[in-house]
């Protein structure tokens, strides 16, 4: 991928084209898998953001507000933490507290703090895609098509990473009897749903920045404790959209060359955990090709994606290549001569084709 490779932009100029790209990274074989290696973050300073702290520097953090601020503490030199209260030592609970004041050097208390809440999701309120509102098929949104035929993936006791967008729309119609424990890489096991407009807490979020609530089997912990279960394996599934998928399961999800780079979240180390990996995603953007025989976008993984599924159609993927892409269903309505206008790779028809249930 382009993070081993080299390549990313890391700064541009006034003017938008790169001032500087990232050097290629070395990358070594542990046991059957490649490793990309990196050095250590060193900082002259980290500042962070706590709830609670001590006069001696202990902070407690509240709901998924821990995300990498622990972690970030730890690579400063000079760590500065705001928090909202602080107290006299031994007013909290040596149980309670998240990250020792060994790490902490400064502590900043505002006189008026506010919590701003950036996708305040309500139960009940869909988010919308920008430009899909009103895009229909057969009188169902093409996104809760996608998002129905997706829930149908999910098992029992399965640990479920979900992605931004249709990914996470598809836990609104897991089958009844049917429990699973979402997974939020912001440090949050056991996802519950968006909560009532009451019940909203702006310390209790996912990893796409949504207002989220807690379940009776959830857990709260770190952003590095959270990639530890994803890169360690214990993820049974993850969700996510694309921009380009290959026939032999590469995936590129992540950047448009020249255009604004946010980050690319969990999805690389997702993709190369050895869970199985489905794409959820419209079958063309805008009339451009996103199943493509070749991905020309920088990939997010190779041979990774184990299935593809789209308002039109579900494709199993071949990892190894051997076998390329089947179709294995269609949604109603929809023929093979269709999907062939719409995907430029080629694919086989499976012997037990069948018609999507929503």
């Amino acid at each position: 991928t382009q993070i081993a490779e080299g390549g990313i932009p890391l700064r541009f100029n006034k003017d938008g084209t790169v001032a500087k790209e990232a050097p290629p990274k070395e990358t070594r074989q542990f046991g059957e898998r490649w490793y990309v290696m990196e050095h250590a973050i060193k900082t002259d300073f980290s500042i962070i953001k706590g709830w609670k702290a001590d006069k001696s520097g202990n902070i407690m953090f509240r709901g998924t507000a821990q995300n990498f601020n622990p972690a970030a503490a730890s690579c400063g030199k000079v760590c500065i933490a705001e928090v909202e209260e602080i107290v006299e030592n031994g007013e909290l609970d040596p149980n309670q507290i998240h990250l020792p004041g060994v790490y902490v050097h400064r502590i900043v208390k505002p006189e008026a703090y506010e919590k701003k809440i950036e996708f305040r999701t309500i139960a009940g309120a869909a988010p919308a895609k920008k430009g899909a509102e009103g895009k229909k098929d057969g009188g169902m949104d093409v996104r809760e098509k996608i998002a129905r035929r997706a829930a149908q993936e999910f098992q029992d006791g399965m640990y479920v990473n979900l992605g931004i967008g249709i990914p996470t729309l598809s836990a609104n119609y897991v089958k009844p009897g049917v429990s699973i424990e979402l997974q939020s890489e912001n440090g949050l096991l056991g996802m519950g749903p968006f909560p009532t407009n009451e019940a909203v807490d702006p310390d209790l979020i996912n990893a796409g920045k949504q207002t989220v609530s807690y379940l009776p089997t959830s857990a709260i912990f770190t952003s590095d404790q959270s990639f530890a279960m994803i890169r360690g394996g214990h993820m049974d599934l993850t969700m996510l959209g694309a921009l380009q998928v290959a026939p032999n399961g590469d995936l590129a999800n992540w950047i448009v060359p020249g255009k604004l780079l946010k980050g690319m979240g969990g999805a690389m180390d997702l993709v190369s955990s050895g869970c199985r990996v489905i794409v959820l995603m419209e079958h063309t953007s805008k009339g451009e090709i996103k199943i493509v025989a070749n991905c020309s976008l920088p990939l997010t993984g190779k041979r990774v994606v184990d299935r593809i599924i789209t308002e039109l159609c579900v494709f199993d993927i071949d990892r190894t290549g051997s076998n390329g892409m089947t179709l294995i269903e269609l949604a109603p309505g929809v023929t093979v001569e269709d999907i062939k206008k719409v995907t430029g790779a080629p694919f086989t028809v499976s012997d037990k084709l069948k018609t999507i249930e929503y």
